[in-house]
């Protein structure tokens, strides 16, 4: 087939959608689909406003008029929320062209955590509005698929995410270069991921923060004794993580952390609170959550006792738990949900 994915978040932004949109374009063109990728690079973008390392393009309506008539796509999936997500979604509608989406942020919750006058609810509202005409809804998780559901969305279909096992890996006798324990957070620097729960606890050891965002110059002054490393691809980035002992996931509004997996696959326990996000991923329902993860309200309790877990001989390992999280899986079912035009086979 012929996709057509349209998407606001994209490089040189480095976060879970990006990633996740990136192996799946990938993967789609492994398995004989032609992947077109519509997103803000080469045109006319504006900073997000709080938030200037996101850039929105707008007034592209009818240069995405003309890409999609030219590229004539089976199946329309509208990634985001954004301003070329809307320019899509208008597009599709005038011209009757069946689209999917995707839920991959809790957008109402970020709105109002940057934006405290901004009620919940109205985010909320809009969110349906956006989403309502698109033949699947997709999302991460069970939990999030039952939360949507009582928010009033309609038409929810199962996207899960998985993680790169070749990429992501342990790598024996390496350790990053700062006193142990080493305790890990890889992604946004932003006040909705709640990084300031990992940083302000008293923990042994070393403290690391990889990732940039908006809120890393006032964090790394008011924690001098954290080790910023900035944003980190490719090997780097997962030398850091094999580097490091656990990997702590203070957030409680991600739908799923892809961080986790990619965490669990270099051999780090996690800890984190017993929230949306590790709860699918690594929870006590989990088969074998139990012993990659420790999950607690006291999120010390958690990163101690995840600690302990590595010295568990019986305990199933990260990276053996991650193994069974593969992307090829995800691409299907992402295949299994999009919308194809009615006179296609």
């Amino acid at each position: 087939m012929k996709i057509l994915i349209v998407t606001d978040a994209w490089a040189p932004q480095v976060n879970g959608v990006v990633r996740t949109l990136e192996i799946l374009s990938h993967d789609l063109a492994m398995l004989g689909h032609s992947v077109r990728m519509v997103t803000p690079l080469g045109r006319r973008t504006f900073p997000l406003p709080t938030y200037p390392e996101i850039r929105l393009a707008f007034f592209q309506r009818a240069a995405l008029t003309r890409e999609i008539r030219d590229f004539a796509p089976d199946a329309v999936h509208i990634a985001t929320e954004g301003s070329l997500g809307l320019a899509a979604r208008r597009i599709c509608i005038r011209h009757g062209i069946a689209f999917s989406t995707a839920f991959h942020t809790r957008f109402a919750e970020y709105v109002h955590a940057r934006f405290k006058a901004v009620p919940e609810k109205l985010v909320w509202r809009w969110l349906r509005w956006f989403h309502q005409p698109a033949t699947a809804v997709m999302v991460a998780t069970h939990t999030l698929k039952r939360d949507l559901a009582a928010h009033g969305f309609r038409r929810l279909k199962l996207w899960a995410r998985g993680v790169d096992v070749i990429k992501f890996h342990p790598i024996a006798g390496h350790r990053l270069p700062y006193e142990s324990p080493i305790w890990i957070f890889v992604g946004r620097v932003a006040i909705e991921k709640n990084i300031e729960a990992f940083l302000a606890l008293d923990l042994p050891g070393t403290k690391v923060v990889v990732g940039d965002g908006p809120a890393k110059a006032a964090l790394a002054g008011k924690y001098p004794a954290v080790k910023f490393l900035g944003a980190l691809t490719g090997e780097a980035l997962t030398r850091a993580y094999a580097g490091s002992d656990v990997f702590v996931f203070p957030s409680r509004t991600d739908t799923f952390g892809l961080v986790i997996l990619e965490a669990l696959a270099c051999g780090l326990t996690v800890a984190a609170y017993p929230v949306e996000g590790p709860r699918d991923v690594v929870g006590p329902e989990v088969e074998g959550g139990a012993d990659v993860a420790v999950l607690h309200e006291d999120l010390k309790t958690a990163c101690m006792e995840a600690l302990a877990l590595k010295q568990n001989p019986r305990a199933l390992t990260p990276s053996i738990f991650a193994e069974s999280r593969s992307w090829r899986a995800c691409t299907l079912q992402f295949l299994h949900n999009i919308a194809v035009e009615p006179d296609q086979p």
